[in-house]
């Protein structure tokens, strides 16, 4: 009898044990999809460049992490490139997906393209990160408070604001700064 009642001892241990790393690893779950929404949602997001619109700099299937906290503490700078929410001039049926160009224009600038050249306040803008120019004029423009200009490094195959006007500054959803695929290609995205 003595010896039954040391292995149900025994049994219970295990059981008690076993429950304890089940509780132990449901809390690490829950712990990790906490941590994953909330980096995910408010930090940082993982991004997948989907079309051409930002060749030669950003390749259809890159992989970019986007900054989604500390740009709200800071200045945006001419040529950080942006993921933002389109505005409804820039939204075609169901589209609605988010977009990601390089800042262009600021509050306050004017913007012009002239002549395969987009002028800034009247002064040509350096692009070393394009391939071909702009085969479009628009403006002089200026750019009210409250919104940017932005437009696709792919400049004569890119959706973007010399298409569909200003984009809110509210918009604005982070800063991609890191691409970490292919692993060929990695690194930070030059502003």
């Amino acid at each position: 009898m003595q010896d039954f009642l040391e292995d149900g001892n025994k049994h219970r241990g295990f059981s008690s044990l076993a429950w304890d790393f089940i509780k132990d690893a449901i809390q690490v779950i829950v712990l990790a999809l906490i941590l994953t929404f909330v980096l995910r949602h408010y930090v940082v997001e993982a991004r997948e460049i989907p079309s051409g619109s930002m060749l030669p700099t950003l390749e259809i299937g890159d992989r970019l992490l986007v900054d989604k906290i500390v740009f709200k503490f800071d200045e945006f700078e001419r040529t950080d490139i942006v993921v933002f929410a389109p505005p409804p001039e820039a939204q075609i049926g169901d589209m609605k997906n988010d977009l990601i160009k390089r800042i262009i224009g600021l509050p306050g600038d004017t913007v012009e393209v002239r002549d395969g050249k987009v002028l800034i306040n009247g002064e040509s803008l350096e692009e070393p990160y394009i391939a071909q120019k702009p085969s479009y004029n628009i403006g002089p423009i200026t750019i009210p408070e409250g919104a940017v200009f932005v437009m696709g490094d792919n400049r004569n195959n890119s959706f973007d604001s010399h298409s569909w006007g200003f984009l809110p500054i509210e918009n604005i959803k982070g800063r991609a700064f890191w691409r970490f695929w292919p692993l060929n290609r990695t690194g930070l995205l030059a502003r």
